[in-house]
């Protein structure tokens, strides 16, 4: 997969995680893809109704892991964020997420952590982790560390 390259700069995938409220499992899948290919991936996260802020359950799971998204802020998902993406990864966002052709879509059926405690999240967090790795090897993409 390609995308348009930066002036001076190869082109790398862009990948965007999408889900209702940009406040958990979206921003959890992104702060990892960012972590573990930080010049290798573009990395967006959106959410089709974005909460006020990040799900502090999933602040403090992602901070046990290391990844400090404690500054995030959720976002609206906007037809030039999916315009400009490669590969689309929803995580229930249902028809709010508008389809071009050429590009890569996924579901990702997880559970959604609002209202949730951190124990609850952990899982979450961990089943993401998982699936972010998964992406980065069909990406062709070698993890950091």
């Amino acid at each position: 997969m390609s995308s348009t390259p930066a002036a001076g700069r190869p082109s790398v995938p862009s990948v965007l995680f999408v889900c209702v409220h940009n406040a958990g499992r979206s921003q959890m899948a992104a702060a990892f893809l960012t972590h573990l290919a930080p010049d290798a991936v573009e990395v967006r996260s959106a959410g089709s109704a974005p909460a006020a802020t990040v799900n502090p359950a999933v602040v403090e799971a992602m901070h046990e892991a290391g990844i400090d998204i404690s500054a995030e802020t959720p976002k609206i998902l906007t037809v030039e964020a999916v315009r400009t993406s490669d590969v689309v990864i929803t995580m229930g966002c249902g028809d709010s997420c508008p389809v071009f052709p050429g590009k890569t879509y996924l579901d990702w059926k997880l559970d959604d952590p609002a209202g949730q405690g951190v124990d609850a999240v952990r899982p979450i967090r961990d089943e993401i982790e998982n699936r972010v790795r998964t992406l980065l090897t069909d990406l062709g993409v070698t993890p950091d560390a």
